[in-house]
């Protein structure tokens, strides 16, 4: 199929990689909506627990992206990898099910726990990376529908993620403790439908602008290796090792830090000490690494929706409408519902000021969503100011913080993805892409430990910084997403420059 023709749009295959990635965010969104109450309420952990939990799995599903973009890059290719990797997803979602059915028993209910988390961590490191790569080469180099095209990938994969919330938490949390297992078992069928979407259509749809097929292992690749049965056997075998890596970041010592410091010099030294790239080259790439370590600070605030701002939603937000006692879970889908209704409006945007040539550089966009994402804190923060303690607020508040959160999240990650493909070298594309995760990884395990700052009663310090009501915790978001805002602003120019 030669998609020449159909370039003055979008090719099919955009919405085929989006209809695939939309059955794994619900399955992602499901499960993260409903995992630190299903940790608190079913399985017994405090908030600081459940907390800790959620930073270490969310920063070990954003870290393995590494290692899957190197694999597909080098054996596997994206198509294969994708493919491999939801069916260990959906294998995960399954053994956590069980663990929801065995919550009363700790003995089986705990392996079960990490056994789960583990597929999904291992899973994710080969679906993710891969299926964002492959947007990019649906496209020829340089065609300016890029950036639209990743803002539409991201309208579509988040239908997923607001129905996620919404059909996990009416099934789990339901305040009967052994509903959770519902939720978890929806997921996993969401990620049968992935693999089913991607199979039924890749061979005809994902194809490059030219008709050649885009995704496949590269040439030379071993036989052997290329069998799905194997390719899953690997990634279960992985698996185990993530497993404990979960837990003895959580029970024994907190290593995920140093980990991912390693992982973003190795990567820098690997890149940077390669011969045959140029001057120019290694400019776009120094540019990658600065945006990444900028996302850091948005990521780490964005991320609280999975953990403290659930905790918020379920003890401080008034959810009772008189006829309905509305799950705290459902306000992870939120994010999504406003990413699907404006994202029309801000890739709109970016249009118009395009033609006008009045578009703002990709720095200076993605400055502006943290500056956003500040806001929407100092909207919140507004709202509990002088409020008791016991006192619940208005829905209002967690919506207009989550309206603000999606503006920034609009003008940062679908942004900052397009860059990635723009500017990073054909031979690094993959391992250059999960280093935009590795930066999701270290901000996922920041959120984490600043969840675990949550007030409950007492007086907690960050870096000297006292927090001793929901005030204080919701501006010191303010402060940190607003200091990475005006730095970044300061340094768009010089890194317009590198880029060109």
């Amino acid at each position: 199929m030669n998609q020449t023709a159909t370039q003055q749009g979008h090719p099919k295959g955009l919405y085929v990689l989006f209809a695939t990635e939309m059955w794994e965010r619900f399955n992602y969104y499901g499960m993260r909506a409903i995992l630190v109450l299903f940790l608190v309420k079913a399985m017994a952990f405090n908030q600081d627990a459940a907390s800790q939990v959620y930073g270490s799995y969310t920063g070990l599903v954003y870290l393995t992206p590494l290692f899957g973009g190197y694999i597909a890059d080098r054996y596997w290719g994206n198509k294969r990898s994708i493919i491999a990797g939801a069916l260990v997803m959906a294998i995960g979602e399954f053994i956590l099910f069980f663990c929801g059915h065995y919550y009363d028993n700790a003995a089986l209910a705990m392996p079960l726990f990490y056994t789960g988390l583990g597929c999904m961590i291992a899973g994710n490191g080969f679906f993710k990376p891969n299926i964002s790569s492959m947007v990019g080469q649906l496209y020829k180099k340089g065609d300016s529908k890029i950036d639209a095209a990743y803002t539409i990938f991201y309208m579509g994969i988040n239908t997923g993620g607001a129905l996620g919330p919404i059909v996990c938490g009416f099934f789990g949390d339901t305040g009967n403790n052994g509903d959770f297992k519902w939720a978890f078992l929806a997921g996993g069928i969401a990620m049968l439908l992935s693999v089913i979407t991607q199979v039924i259509f890749q061979k005809k749809y994902l194809v490059d602008a030219d008709g050649a097929s885009i995704g496949d292992a590269p040439k030379g690749a071993p036989t052997l290796f290329l069998k799905i049965p194997v390719m899953v056997g690997f990634l279960f075998l992985l698996s185990v090792v993530t497993i404990a890596l979960v837990y003895i970041d959580i029970n024994v010592v907190s290593y995920l830090f140093w980990l991912l410091i390693a992982c973003i010099l190795l990567i820098a030294f690997i890149i940077f000490s390669d011969a045959s790239l140029d001057a120019l080259e290694k400019k776009k790439v120094a540019v990658l690494f600065t945006v990444s370590f900028f996302v850091i600070f948005f990521w780490s605030a964005f991320e609280q929706a999975g953990a403290s701002l659930t905790f918020f939603a379920s003890e401080n937000t008034q959810r009772d409408l008189g006829f309905y006692v509305v799950p705290a879970s459902f306000f992870q889908s939120l994010n999504s519902i406003f990413v699907v209704t404006l994202a029309p409006l801000v890739a709109w945007v970016w249009i118009k000021l395009g033609k006008a040539n009045r578009e703002p550089s990709s720095p200076f966009k993605m400055a502006m969503g943290l500056m956003l994402l500040a806001l929407g804190y100092l909207w919140i923060a507004t709202g509990v100011k002088g409020v008791g303690a016991g006192i619940k607020v208005s829905m209002i508040w967690l919506i207009g913080m989550y309206m603000m959160h999606t503006f920034g999240e609009l003008c940062l990650s679908p942004i900052g993805l397009s860059l990635f493909n723009k500017l990073a070298p054909v031979k690094f594309a993959s391992l250059l892409m999960a280093v935009w995760f590795t930066a999701n990884a270290f901000a996922n395990k920041f959120a984490g430990v600043l969840s675990s700052l949550y007030p409950d009663g007492k007086t907690t310090y960050f870096v000297g910084y006292a927090i001793a009501n929901l005030y204080d915790f919701f501006i010191l978001f303010v402060i940190m997403a607003g200091a990475a805002a005006t730095i970044l602003f300061l340094l768009a120019r010089k890194l317009k420059t590198m880029m060109d």
